[in-house]
């Protein structure tokens, strides 16, 4: 028997005497609460009570933690309208932390027939809305931050310290030695491509494919089932409590832009049925129609103030109690769209930015979408940083040859403040990848000139056409020693320009042991060995992998690396100088002039103490493909430098004591003076600048 009772929350909350279940629909006549046991079969429905806010509700006595349910929302069904209730679908609680099954594609999910599609669509499953324990979190700074993007499937699924129960799953994360490894690279933050459920897409299915990388969501608050073994929500959150041991933050990335449901012949299972014109934008004069702004089928409607409310409750439901630090938002733009276009003020931006539950989380924006006037990398608010495109490609194009690419090189390794310090923000905005899983691996981008993505069904036509990659004269693996030569110290100078950056950098899983899938650089749909990480190139090149860690290692002992904020030739912070030159190879101040033709030049920064302590830091760039004499400026002479780093297996040699000898297609760093723990007073100008 359902009590009229309206419960504070959307969503179910039991509470050891029953549970209150709560769903909002301004366009339903009628909203069932369906009971099914565990082995799918219905037993009960009940009618809910619509109040004043358009809120569905009750309170079931006797139903415990663990019960499965589903709604069905009767009301109008007029497509051309934008009216899609069937009460004939069984529809996912939106606010539902568990869901039991996954989507079968039958006819019976789309809303066109009334064929019962229970069984087809996974249930909702009443659980605990827990609070984490009050327990210590890594908290790192922003400066100090090394993003790690991985997948939980495609990382666990070969690798060699899980067995077959493990792999795939979240509880394949808490395995000691999956963290040992992650820790011992020296990354802070590991980033988890999207973890809530979501669906294979129907022409997947139809090609014996399924979706690899999630950015199809179906929930915003239950994990992925395909990712446990068990209980999804507990094994993610014993995930991310053994990466907070280890010292590591977690961030998720999250696709609150559409939604698996697709476009308008698309399934019915959740949100289209509940109230289809809340949840969806629909275009103007013809609600019949989705606006697609994602390229996905459908849009999210971040204007109504419900849509806003559910982002917003499920990423305070996953900071607070399944522990995760941050954020990454899939095609953002979408998130700041109006009927008009984008506004860096939207409502939801702010309300995000704002809400108390998310004060301490770091905000990282994938700053475009393929609708009208979606690029807006640099435009997003101040308090979120943001992944950073253009310093993928510029550091591409450079370092593959183009021409004239040595001035672009310079503001990437300045931290981009061509692109963010016009809105009052700092390097740590700028979210630095030379690859993600969006696009070619690291070995991939010097490896193929061409997209090979034709296992995905789809002609090779999707994924990018312009990726700024190179391959050495040969197309794909081969086993030319020279070919392969060129293609490690390609891979080595793109590593070492990122990790000597201004900004954020972060690195995708696999890139440190050249990780390849096949030239494919668009893996979403390969659930297979192609996207899954293969981890015996972690022995094949050790050496890769020591590499990378070194580079890590000197950019976190390195402050003069990861300064906090934007320095145009000399900056005071904290009764410290600071200066940055940049030198041509006689060891003059480049000239603007210069920048077109330039393919080899150096940045010194370094620090002058109050106390009369100095270090600097330079950086050798040579792109030229002979050796080339680069001398050190007159600021470079009162140092003793060493050489930390060098991509070319070739020495960089001192002729004199202002003079070096930098091999061709290489980058060196080079340090002097007794290393500093900034810490602290790079905490408190971030604090200032943050407010």
């Amino acid at each position: 028997m359902i009590k009229r009772e309206r419960p504070e929350a959307l969503g179910p909350t039991p509470d050891g005497d029953g549970t209150s279940f709560a769903v909002y629909s301004a366009i339903a006549q009628r909203v069932e609460l369906c009971l099914f046991d565990d082995a799918g079969k219905a037993t009960y429905c009940f009618d809910l009570v619509r109040d004043d806010d358009c809120v569905w509700h009750g309170f079931l006595a006797g139903c415990e933690v663990g019960q499965r349910y589903g709604y069905r929302v009767h009301g109008p069904f007029d497509p051309e309208r934008g009216l899609r209730c069937n009460p004939s679908k069984l529809l996912i609680d939106p606010y539902a932390r568990r869901l039991a099954g996954e989507l079968t594609w039958d006819e019976a999910v789309f809303d066109s027939n009334d064929i019962d599609s229970a069984g087809h669509v996974p249930f909702s499953v009443v659980t605990e809305v827990g609070r984490l324990a009050e327990e210590p979190r890594p908290r790192i700074p922003w400066n100090e931050t090394i993003f790690y993007e991985c997948n939980v499937r495609g990382f666990t699924m070969r690798h060699p310290a899980l067995d077959e129960a493990r792999r795939g799953t979240f509880a394949g994360l808490s395995n000691r030695k999956v963290i040992d490894y992650i820790k011992a690279l020296g990354v802070t933050s590991v980033e988890l491509m999207p973890a809530h459920a979501f669906v294979d897409e129907h022409h997947l299915s139809e090609l014996g494919l399924r979706n690899l990388w999630g950015y199809n969501s179906i929930s915003y608050f239950a994990p992925m089932p395909r990712y446990a073994s068990g209980d999804a929500d507990v094994e993610l959150r014993d995930a991310v409590r053994a990466l907070h041991d280890a010292g590591l933050e977690v961030i998720l990335d999250v696709a609150y832009n559409h939604t698996g449901e697709g476009g308008g012949t698309g399934p019915t299972i959740s949100f289209r049925g509940i109230d289809n014109l809340t949840y969806y934008r629909t275009a103007p004069l013809d609600p019949g129609n989705y606006v697609n702004d994602t390229g996905c089928g459908n849009t999210i409607n971040a204007d109504h103030p419900r849509v806003r409310e559910l982002i917003v409750d499920s990423l305070a439901y996953y900071a607070t109690c399944m522990g995760f630090d941050g954020f990454r938002f899939d095609l953002a733009t979408i998130l700041g769209r109006r009927s008009d276009g984008f506004v860096k003020g939207h409502p939801l931006l702010i309300e995000i930015s704002n809400d108390p539950r998310l004060a301490d989380v770091k905000l990282v924006a994938e700053p475009w979408d393929p609708g009208p006037g979606g690029y807006q990398l640099g435009n997003f608010p101040p308090r979120w940083a943001e992944w950073n495109d253009l310093y993928r490609d510029d550091v591409r194009r450079f370092w593959r040859g183009d021409h004239g690419k040595s001035g672009t090189l310079a503001r990437r390794l300045h931290g981009s403040s061509d692109v963010f310090e016009a809105g009052m923000r700092g390097p740590d905005s700028s979210v630095n990848l030379v690859a993600a899983h969006d696009g070619y691996t690291l070995r991939d981008a010097v490896s193929y000139i061409n997209r090979h993505n034709e296992a995905n069904g789809e002609d090779n036509r999707d994924g990018h056409s312009h990726n700024f990659s190179c391959n050495h004269g040969v197309e794909g693996e081969t086993d030319d020693e020279e070919v392969n030569r060129h293609r490690r110290r390609h891979r080595l100078n793109l590593l070492a320009t990122l990790f000597f950056s201004q900004g954020t950098p972060l690195l995708l899983a696999g890139d440190e042991f050249g990780n390849s899938q096949q030239g494919n650089n668009n893996a979403y749909a390969q659930d297979n060995e192609t996207g899954w990480l293969d981890w015996s190139g972690r022995e094949a090149d050790s050496q890769f992998v020591a590499l990378t860690t070194k580079l890590i290692r000197l950019r976190k002992e390195t402050p003069l690396l990861r300064l906090p904020a934007y320095v145009h030739e000399t900056l005071e912070l904290d009764g410290d100088r600071i200066r940055i030159d940049w030198i041509n190879q006689k060891g003059d101040r480049k000239q603007a002039p210069e920048w077109a033709d330039s393919r080899a030049f150096t940045k010194i920064i370094t620090r002058s103490g109050a106390d009369g302590d100095e270090s600097a830091v330079a950086i050798l760039v040579n792109a030229h493909d002979h050796s080339a004499h680069m001398r050190l400026s007159e600021i470079g002479k009162r140092h003793q430098w060493h050489v930390a780093f060098r991509s070319s297996s070739k020495k960089v040699e001192f002729e004199d004591e202002m003079t070096l000898l930098v091999p061709g297609r290489s980058i060196a760093l080079l340090l002097t003076g007794r290393p500093l723990d900034w810490t602290g007073r790079f905490i408190r100008f971030l604090k200032g600048k943050r407010q």
